[in-house]
């Protein structure tokens, strides 16, 4: 397992590009950009290994992408204060190229949830150390998400953008509460952040939630894998509804140890996926079942290649095994290595305490 967290930390490094940037797979025809949910948590994968440089890169190349959109960003905000109706590709872009630009393909780009996620791994990373180099970044961030969070958007696997989902709530609240304590913000940004995070708070509790754990959006009642990280690491919600939420994806998502996305997920079939198998083992420690979080962290490790590099996905148990060849035949084998997925492995090998 030593080797497999150190085999992580090179492949991560290694892909980074000069700018800082994390691409989410360099060899996948589509997923040569970054993206900020993937990139901040591979940023935390390293940080939890006490491995600084590589993630303060990522996190002053997001810090320069998010204050060139300044004036995009105090556009939209604007806009939605004065009850406009706010066309998707006005709002800041879901993926980037590695230089900080707009992708030039056509893409599902309105996400809120790597913006909030970004600021909790920003907060994490700078560890009471409140660096006005990032002052900037942190203060549009908070104003953009305190503007469109009630917002329906795409979810974590860029699709529904007609929905209120809770995994990106979660996201959002946890950022704006992390930019709270870094000490960059202002009085008034300050405030806002925290009604802001109140507010969703009120709904994830309510219409939020079902049966006593979390749902996948509002109004419905199914599951959704990226709930987890509302459990762990995240924390947004309480013991008991974290209790139930992991009980409801061990019901519906957990399949002989890992963990599929949803169950009419047909995404190359609808295989397992190492960063969900990642979420849950922290999501086990919360619980205090340390014995189940090492057996997801030796499920992760089975996924590796003889080389060591994590996929996206597995194939081995699909939901949907109809769906597979259309996928292949689009893009090819699924992405390997995927970045976030060495990230999990890292974030939730270091709770376990497996270091270098």
């Amino acid at each position: 397992m030593r080797d497999l967290v150190e085999h992580s930390i090179k492949v991560i490094n290694a892909e980074q590009a000069p700018s800082g940037a994390y691409p989410a797979c360099s060899n996948f025809p589509v997923y040569g950009y970054a993206w900020l949910r993937d990139g901040a948590f591979v940023a935390e994968g390293l940080r939890a290994h006490g491995i600084a440089d590589g993630p303060r890169a990522f996190h002053e190349w997001t810090a320069r992408v998010i204050g060139e959109r300044a004036g995009r960003i105090e556009a939209v905000v604007a806009a939605l204060a004065a009850g406009e109706e706010v066309d998707h590709a006005r709002f800041l872009p879901t993926r980037y190229t590695l230089d900080g630009q707009d992708g030039s393909e056509s893409w599902w780009d309105f996400q809120l949830d790597g913006y909030g996620t970004w600021l909790w791994t920003l907060e994490r990373h700078l560890a009471g150390t409140p660096d006005r180099a990032f002052a900037e970044a942190v203060a549009l961030t908070v104003r953009y998400l305190c503007a469109a969070w009630r917002l329906p958007c795409y979810d974590w696997w860029e699709e529904h953008a007609e929905q209120v989902h809770v995994a990106t709530l979660a996201s959002v609240e946890a950022g704006l509460r992390a930019a709270t304590r870094t000490g960059l913000l202002g009085d008034g940004d300050a405030g806002a952040a925290l009604s802001a995070a109140d507010e969703i708070a009120a709904v994830i509790a309510g219409q939020g939630s079902v049966d006593g754990r979390l749902r996948k959006w509002l109004g419905s009642d199914a599951v959704d894998g990226s709930l987890l990280a509302a459990v762990a690491p995240l924390r947004v919600v309480d013991d008991a509804t974290a209790a139930r939420t992991v009980a409801a994806v061990e019901r519906d998502l957990l399949d002989d140890g890992g963990v599929h996305r949803f169950r009419a997920d047909v995404f190359y079939g609808g295989g397992r996926w190492p960063v969900l198998a990642g979420l849950l083992g922290q999501a086990y420690l919360r619980l205090g079942r340390p014995g189940d979080a090492r057996r997801q962290l030796a499920w992760i490790a089975g996924t590796a290649a003889a080389n060591g590099d994590l996929p996206e996905q597995v194939s081995d148990r699909l939901l949907h095994p109809e769906h597979r060849q259309e996928w292949l035949e689009r893009w090819g084998p699924v992405a390997t290595p995927l970045l976030w997925s060495h990230g999990a492995l890292l974030s939730l090998a270091a709770e376990l305490e497996v270091t270098l």
